[in-house]
């Protein structure tokens, strides 16, 4: 029974973490067509040592025809997108420093207003006209405007893609050809795509069937059924790979018809149906990974001098969450997005208070936009704990500052040892997150024990893709 349903009982569809190793070894890898568009959104820097890690993986690749139609067609709209922004940034820029203004004005009047009910004080009320006032304000603010323009600026100079180059003498196509070569699928048939497409509108979609059903209502129906397409695509190879035979997905993409929610006790994991359809149709094993986790993984197996560097994995990350979506309040936030994603108003600092946290060195980590990860599991760990109420609307969260497995969850994660004995109980057989490290080491005597003794009781009741 349990070899039958190991997909459902077990994580990773069946597999032990050991395993992970020989799909970077010895498994076909594809690359979504997100991970290859986000080459264009890469700045030059990471964008060459995004290059060199996939040059270590190459003679592994394969290039479904789906993902290099949708790969070729939409290149132009990724860079249309990206110097649309960058124009629009000074504009943007102006109108949310003119809300700020209008915050400053308003909260300065509020104040003044309480002052002159309950204290009587004119004397503090002119203080603030003094010290806060439009002229004041503005002076401020035009120091800000200053600082932000001169980035969005420097965001302009360093894009080395133009509209015209995409179109004449694109750089970055003819190095995705020479990862592949000619380890490139043929078009489908027509009569083929129009059968999956019966299969996918029909049949698997209403019965949300993964992958792809919550594409359903998108545009045409070749749009809708993208993922499907290249879903059947690659049953078809592993169907004619000799055995034993792994596929290694790779894909930015993380809705609900790629992963099952997470439930209290586990966390979100592939659905356990992809495993069981391309083993039982392909007699082949699957393994869905994320794109930073797919990096850190060339890094670990195959070269550990290829140079990704700390910047190079925030490009990742921010490339990842831009193709899942943008920066707004994604369905789940994970370790790929965490760090680009801002947190809905005062949900970070409902969860410092929740924790029982106290001191301001931590609630400063809970407020600053440098460590969004912290703050992201701040917010999952108080929620999947039950000591918060869940805001409605409020995204589901997978950042771990903490497991406990045999295998670190990557190269840069820090064995138990590394916090202090007598605070951390479990010395041997966990793994801790360094950013986490960071704040349990700069958090105040009274915050340390409280942060390890959440991230302990989290660790034993998320089990990660259990």
């Amino acid at each position: 029974m349990v070899e039958q349903y190991r997909a459902w009982l077990l994580p990773d569809g069946g597999m032990d973490d050991a395993e992970r190793e020989a799909f970077f070894t010895d498994g076909l890898v594809v690359l979504d067509t997100n991970i290859l568009l986000s080459l264009y959104e890469y700045n030059p820097g990471a964008r060459e040592q995004v290059f060199a890690a996939l040059e270590q993986i190459a003679d592994r690749l394969w290039l479904p025809h789906q993902v290099g139609l949708e790969f070729v067609r939409g290149r132009h709209r990724v860079i249309v997108d990206r110097l649309k922004a960058l124009k629009d940034a000074p504009a943007e820029v102006d109108r949310k420093l003119q809300q700020a203004r209008q915050a400053v004005i308003e909260a300065s009047d509020l104040v003044k207003r309480l002052l002159a009910k309950y204290a009587q004080d004119d004397v503090a009320s002119a203080e603030l006209d003094e010290q806060i006032n439009p002229e004041a304000i503005d002076g401020r603010l035009d120091e800000y405007r200053t600082l932000l323009r001169r980035h969005v600026q420097h965001l302009k100079d360093e894009q080395d893609l133009l509209l015209g180059s995409i179109s004449s003498d694109d750089p970055i196509l003819p190095r995705v050809a020479a990862l592949f070569l000619d380890r490139i699928a043929a078009p489908t048939p027509p009569d083929t795509v129009r059968q999956r497409l019966d299969e996918a509108l029909t049949y698997r979609f209403p019965n949300q069937i993964p992958p792809g059903f919550s594409d359903g209502r998108k545009g045409t129906s070749l749009e809708a059924a993208g993922d499907f397409l290249l879903w059947a695509e690659i049953v078809e190879k592993a169907r004619g790979l000799e055995q034993p035979c792994r596929v290694l997905l790779v894909s930015s993409d993380g809705k609900g018809d790629w992963y099952e929610k997470a439930e209290p006790g586990r966390s979100r994991r592939p659905w356990p149906m992809l495993f069981d359809e391309l083993r039982l149709r392909a007699g082949a094993e699957l393994r869905l990974e994320e794109p930073r986790k797919f990096f850190e993984g060339i890094k670990q197996f195959l070269n550990p001098d290829v140079e990704l560097a700390a910047t190079t994995y925030e490009e990742i990350d921010r490339a990842a969450a831009v193709a899942a979506g943008g920066t707004g309040q994604p369905d789940l936030v994970t370790e790929g997005n965490a760090a680009v994603i801002v947190p809905a108003d005062g949900l970070a600092l409902d969860a410092y208070r929740a924790a029982g946290l106290t001191t301001g060195s931590v609630r400063r980590l809970a407020e600053s936009p440098m460590h969004r990860q912290f703050q992201w599991w701040l917010i999952g760990a108080t929620a999947q704990l039950g000591q918060r109420n869940v805001r409605e609307g409020e995204p589901q969260v997978e950042v771990l500052a903490a497991v406990r497995s045999e295998r670190p969850p990557g190269p840069e994660w820090l064995g138990g040892d590394v916090l202090t004995q007598g605070e951390w109980p479990y010395r041997g057989g966990s793994w801790i997150a360094p950013w986490f490290v960071q704040v349990v080491r700069s958090a105040s005597e009274a915050d340390r024990l409280p942060l390890q003794r959440l991230a302990a009781r989290h660790a034993d009741r998320v089990v990660p893709g259990g």
